[in-house]
């Protein structure tokens, strides 16, 4: 029989891909919307958690920029709602399943972030996103919360899909070449969701068993956002679509934003594929299939 799945965030980008990749054999999978099921309403929370075998959380506020601006919006989705669904699955006594990020870290340590390095989120969103993980860990034992970093696909607003948008129009280009981190596909981190769900299903509760914590998944190698322009464009022009003749690196001060980016956020993938078996995905071959369903939707 199915195991009941309630997804938050389906919309998101993780989200539409972990609806399309679900096995409807394994998964019933329910995914409200937020005017269907409002966090801050703890009645209807707690029916809806209490009808699941597993609650799996990719929602958030992720305009960074716009959160400098109304950090009440950007901290009742990154803290209060995380922590609202850790009190009800503790309630239910069943396993979350949390999504997090890369923005939990400031400097560089000389190597990619391990899970255990300390954290000093900058700006808004880093720290309601911080806040969130540790309400999480606070309210609920079985719990996974999962780092990613520069989320990328064929659904939503994100870095592929600007840059293709701008190439279309723009014959000059500067993309900021000195922030690193890990661009990951949106169907990969679907496919790991998938896979540690089914795990955590049947695992003894912590701190007997390893499958518990925070794990990081995210696209390798490490790129900046400048080269993995580069290879968007590539790719793209391999296919024959329209792309800018030139796409110049910039720094960081030559395109300044209301938040501060990490400038470096290559996390360490170890963890997760020693525990679950989850290899970290190539970005490269992310664009080739996000570039795939473009191409046959446009």
């Amino acid at each position: 029989m199915p195991r009941r799945l309630l997804l938050l965030g389906g919309s998101g980008q993780v989200g539409t891909a972990l609806r399309r990749i679900a096995d409807p054999g394994s998964w019933t999978l329910t995914a409200p919307t937020r005017a269907e099921l409002d966090l801050a309403d703890a009645a209807a929370l707690a029916r809806a958690v209490a009808g699941v075998d597993l609650v799996v959380n990719c929602a958030a506020h992720t305009a960074v920029d716009l959160a400098e601006s109304e950090p009440e919006v950007s901290f009742a989705a990154n803290r209060d709602g995380p922590a609202a669904l850790a009190r009800a699955a503790a309630v239910a006594g069943i396993p979350l399943l949390h999504l997090s990020t890369d923005y939990v870290f400031d400097g560089n340590p000389g190597r990619p972030w391990r899970e255990d390095d300390p954290v000093s989120p900058q700006g808004v969103y880093a720290r309601g996103k911080e806040a969130g993980e540790r309400a999480v860990r606070e309210a609920l034992d079985r719990h996974v919360i999962i780092r990613t970093a520069w989320v990328f696909g064929p659904d939503g607003k994100n870095f592929l899909r600007t840059m293709l948008r701008l190439g279309e129009t723009r014959d000059v280009l500067g993309v900021v070449a000195d922030q690193w981190g890990g661009p990951t596909p949106a169907d990969s981190i679907a496919m790991a969701l998938e896979r540690v769900a089914t795990t955590l299903l049947d695992r003894e509760p912590p701190p007997r068993d390893p499958c518990w914590g925070t794990f990081h998944l995210a696209g390798g190698p490490p790129a900046s956002w400048h080269g993995f322009a580069t290879e968007i464009f590539a790719q793209a022009a391999a296919r024959g679509w329209r792309v800018p003749p030139t796409v110049s690196p910039i720094g960081t001060e030559q395109y300044p934003t209301p938040a501060k980016r990490p400038s470096w956020s290559v996390l360490d993938c170890q963890r997760i594929r020693a525990v679950y078996g989850v290899a970290q995905p190539s970005w490269k071959d992310g664009i080739a299939r996000a570039l795939d369903v473009l191409g046959r939707e446009g």
